[in-house]
């Protein structure tokens, strides 16, 4: 008769040790490898395989190890863990590891029975990771079933790739190009969201109403909105049509009250009240309409909504948090500052001459269509803009704008004119999307292939080069000067067309052997709306790829727009080149935001603006717009976007002085009416909405979290899975052990792994790629989590880390494994770091979780590993404190121990061991309470959250590891040569 194993005990299966998991059944069991994974969950017929109770076997006496076996042993351990027995269920198993002021988004969501949240950190905090932090420990709880990311198509595939590799969610991609392929596996009348619980879905394919039913009938109850202020309106506002639809899309998605919903924007205020209330409202209805200026106002908001600046996490829980002191304060590396510098460049005669040519033939057909009605007024200006912009851009822009029909010439009114024209033509900071808006406009407004925009086109192409394009010139100069003191710059442009010009005049030819004018070891590539948002972050990484790990090696990337929001670049570059003036300050800190975020090298992010200084249009934007927005954030710490209709009012009214006046009278634009009425209500209406956006900060600072909530939390998670210092010693002492070579004398090193045993050889080269191992490159390890493709972070999420620690665990556990053995089960340490017979055991315990959830009781089992330590004989054992057992992992051997002796000394303590087992029992109950009481803490918001939560601890607890310090005097029998591994 088979016997019944109950949930948490060991079995032995398979020539291999498993806990058994509560979803066993008598008939069935369900079992994860002993300090393995739930990838590694396995299911067993007793009736057809074999399987016997497993007794954990003690140590061997015989096998000892040196001072680092037990720090070694104990980090290998924890590392491996993936399910923890704290309140946070993902955090052992994902491959990030947050900041602690990451950790208060999730605070502040466990508190929530159904999880509403507004995260509105600011540019480069690190929301993505917020949001996913989470969403894993959702799903982890079983509090969710199902997730649906709602992005633009553009960022698809990056919130694929950073749900897949560091939160281990395999979400599918739901576009407008991947639709049909996945409705073609579906079973006659399936939903694509029935069969695929976890999406990622473009917001501009679902909010259509034909594919926007299905998905609110069918749609995962856990839901996150990205760049959520672009799916909201303004109650005074009837264009955005576009929003207006998104908006009705998250109005049904929110409707059900029991949907988790998270809305992730940097950008929460867009300056007008109504639309903020909007967005709050599809949070928390009673919030659209509830006076934030009153204290229980404030205090709903401040359940739901979270909003920090840089300054505000720089430096946290610190002594200026209210903590006692500064044990675990972190200091987040964020760039200090921006450097701006404003570079001018002035027309060839050449190019002057085409100008004012372009300017007069605009200013004569925008005066011609004045006169013949609304519709060719409109269809004239927004040609006008665009034939001003594009030669403004580049000789390549113009050419093609010159030869291009206008979007807007085929309107049959002048507000489809508008609708037509703007998009192209403008730089709003809610337009819709950005795909499709870095093409070069159309001028044209006739097919005459003889026209004399034709002849103007000529023109433009023969002035192609730094000879006559004198801002070319002006840009190699720069590149050539941030590039000589290191820098790796973005430039960005307005225009494709642009882009590729610049790249052509810039990359070095292989084909034709032409190097270009930035050096031979500097690599150029465009990135463009000509590709897909995929082959734009290939094409970035074959960047990086190619100029490789040579410092002298450098990068330039030439960009459109299409990269200005939502990619993440720090990791290849440093600097940005606005190459064109943007006409919405906003835009210009959404291009400097894709460097200057967390996980960036530079303490300095370096950004150059080039702008004409005779062409009639740049100096003026520059000065009305740009640094009126520089000078708001650098007062605010944050940016504050100016009205779209009010930056569209200045440049109108530039362009429309440029038309009338011309290029040589701008000097007077400063004084003229009606420059002066629109720039004053441009002032008057961007300081309200910093004074509000000040205000509002100020009063919705984050405090339903307090520092010392979080510090608690973070303290007791260090505990349980270890901190990055614990790390770092590991991996260079288990790699020095195993026959690495390092080099590096600072926190960051870098470690050849050819010398190293061949399993952990294999079981690396999937994560830093098999080239690497076969040809002994260096490894890069980081002090800093955010790391690059191809380097490993000091933390124990890395999958390197994760890699060394399961090898040197497996080691450890198998006394007949080839090759080092860094850690050991045995130890006996002669040091003056005790003054008596010490020992110090590693005990790892498993516990019973029974945790609530709205789908019903979830029941767990969780593993820990603790040091506990006494003085004397295990029958008469004085136990010491935990930071005692701690610092003895510290204990250096002072002198060397008899082999023999250390033998006997290891026999007669295992022989004790019963002595101390009613001590773990008890340590282990204390530790069940604990973790009982941190579970309610956390939860502590909702009485229905934690009823019927248990922690209860399986017995007996595992001795892993056994380690005798012996205190340095004349006793100790004289010494023979101490065998290897026995002391230091």
């Amino acid at each position: 008769m088979a016997l019944t194993y109950s949930a948490g005990s060991l079995v032995k299966a398979r020539g291999r040790e498993w806990v058994v998991l509560p979803e066993s059944r008598p008939d069935l069991l369900v079992l994860r490898p002993l300090g393995g994974s739930d990838d590694d969950i396995a299911a067993v017929f007793p009736a057809f395989e074999a399987v016997d109770e497993a007794k954990f076997a003690p140590p061997e006496p015989g096998d000892l190890g040196d001072q680092r076996a037990a720090g070694l042993l104990r980090t290998a351990l924890r590392v491996g863990f993936r399910s923890g027995a704290g309140p946070f269920r993902s955090l052992a198993g994902i491959a990030v590891e947050p900041r602690a002021y990451q950790l208060v988004p999730l605070l502040m969501a466990l508190r929530q029975k159904t999880v509403r949240m507004l995260i509105s950190d600011d540019v480069g905090i690190g929301k993505t990771i917020e949001a996913g932090l989470v969403a894993s420990e959702l799903l982890a709880q079983g509090e969710a079933t199902g997730l649906a990311v709602l992005c633009s198509p553009a960022l698809a595939e990056q919130w694929q790739q950073e749900l897949r590799s560091k939160f281990g969610i395999d979400a599918e991609l739901v576009l407008s190009s991947t639709v049909s392929r996945l409705e073609r596996g579906l079973d006659l009348g399936q939903s694509l969201f029935d069969k695929y619980p976890q999406v990622i879905v473009s917001t501009d394919f679902i909010k259509s109403p034909r594919h926007r039913d299905d998905f609110v009938r069918h749609c995962p109850d856990l839901v996150i909105v990205d760049e959520a202020h672009t799916c909201v309106v303004a109650d005074d506002t009837s264009t955005a049509s576009q929003n207006q639809l998104r908006y009705e899309l998250l109005r049904r998605v929110a409707q059900d009250e029991t949907r988790h919903l998270l809305l992730v924007t940097a950008t929460p205020h867009s300056g007008k009240e109504s639309a903020f209330r909007n967005l709050l409202g599809l949070v928390k209805p009673e919030l659209a309409d509830v006076s934030l200026d009153s204290e229980a106002g404030r205090k709903l908001l401040a359940q739901h909504f979270v909003a920090r600046k840089r300054a505000d996490v720089r430096q946290y829980l610190t002594k200026e948090d209210g903590l006692t002191d500064d044990s675990l304060a972190e200091r987040t590396a964020f760039p200090s500052d921006r450097y701006f510098k404003d570079e001018t460049y002035k027309l060839s005669p050449e190019y002057r001459a085409l100008l004012d040519d372009a300017i007069a033939y605009a200013s004569e057909r925008v005066e011609q269509a004045g006169s013949q009605g609304k519709r060719e007024a409109r269809i004239a200006w927004w040609s006008a803009i665009a034939l001003l912009r594009s030669l403004v851009s580049s000789p390549r822009a113009a050419a093609q704008t010159l030869r291009t029909r206008s979007a807007a010439a085929i309107a049959a009114s002048a507000e489809e004119a508008d609708k037509l024209g703007a998009p192209l033509n403008s730089d709003a900071a809610d337009s819709d999307a950005m795909e499709g808006m870095d093409v070069a406009p159309g001028a044209e407004t006739t097919e005459d292939p003889r026209s004399h925009l034709a002849e103007l086109a000529d023109i433009a192409a023969q002035l192609e080069g730094p000879a006559k394009d004198l801002k070319l010139k002006a840009l190699i100069k720069h590149l050539k000067a941030l590039l000589a003191d290191g820098h790796n710059p973005i430039v960005f442009c307005r225009y494709i067309p642009t882009a590729e010009y610049l790249a052509a005049q810039l990359e070095n030819d292989k084909d034709s052997g032409r190097r270009g004018p930035l050096g031979a070891r500097t690599v150029v590539k465009a990135v463009t709306g000509t590709l897909s948002p995929q082959q734009r972050l290939e094409r970035i990484e074959k960047l990086a790829e190619e100029a490789g790990g040579d410092a002298a090696a450098r990068r330039v990337l030439i960009a459109t727009d299409c990269l200005s929001e939502g990619v993440n670049l720090q990791h290849h570059f440093d600097a940005v080149v606005h190459y064109d003036l943007a006409w919405n300050p906003t835009r210009h800190d959404q291009r400097e935001g894709r460097v200057d975020r967390y996980g960036q090298r530079k303490d300095q992010v370096r950004v150059i603006t080039l702008y004409g200084d005779d062409n009639g249009i740049d100096g003026k934007v520059l000065e009305v717009l740009i640094k009126k927005h520089r000078q708001i954030k650098k007062d605010l710490g944050i940016s504050v976007s100016v009205p779209d209709e009010l930056s569209t009012g200045v440049t109108d009214a530039i362009v429309e002085w440029l038309l009338m006046r011309g290029r040589e009278n701008q000097d007077a634009l400063f004084s003229a009416d009606a420059f002066k009425v629109s720039t004053a209500k441009l002032d008057s209406d961007w300081n309200s909405a910093a004074e509000r956006e000040k205000a509002s900060r100020s009063r919705f600072a984050q405090r339903s979290v307090h520092p010392q909530e979080v510090a608690r939390e973070v303290a007791a998670v260090r505990e349980a899975l270890g901190g990055a210092g614990e790390v770092d010693t590991f991996v260079r002492e288990s790699l020095g052990a195993l026959g690495a070579v390092l080099r590096g004398d600072g926190e960051d090193f870098t470690a050849q792994v050819g010398g190293t045993p061949i399993g952990l050889r294999d079981a690396l080269a999937p994560t830093v790629g098999a080239e690497v191992i076969e040809k002994d490159r260096p490894i890069p390890f980081r002090v800093d989590p955010a790391v690059a493709r191809g380097e490993a972070a000091l933390v124990r999420t890395d999958p390197v880390v994760g890699a060394l620690a399961s090898h040197v665990l497996n080691a450890a556990l198998d006394t007949q494994a080839d090759g080092a053995r860094p850690a050991r089960r045995c130890g006996v340490v002669t040091t003056d770091a005790v003054g008596t017979l010490t020992t110090l055991l590693l005990v790892r315990y498993r516990f019973h979780l029974m945790l609530p959830s709205r789908s019903g009781e979830k029941q767990l089992v969780a593993e820990d590993a603790r040091l506990v330590a006494f003085e004397g004989s295990a029958r008469k054992a004085e136990w010491l404190p935990p930071e005692r057992a701690r610092d003895l992992l510290d204990a250096t051997a002072s002198q060397s121990t008899d082999r023999h002796y250390a033998e006997r000394t290891m026999t007669r303590l295992l022989s004790q061991l019963p002595d101390v087992y009613g001590h773990l029992e008890a340590y282990g109950e204390e530790l069940a309470a604990e973790l009982d009481a941190s579970h309610r803490r956390v939860r502590q918001a909702s009485g229905e959250i934690v009823r019927g939560l248990s922690v209860t601890v399986q017995k007996p607890a595992d001795v892993l590891g056994a380690y005798v310090y012996l205190p340095a005097a004349p006793a100790v029998p004289a010494v023979a040569p101490a065998a290897p591994g026995v002391s230091a």
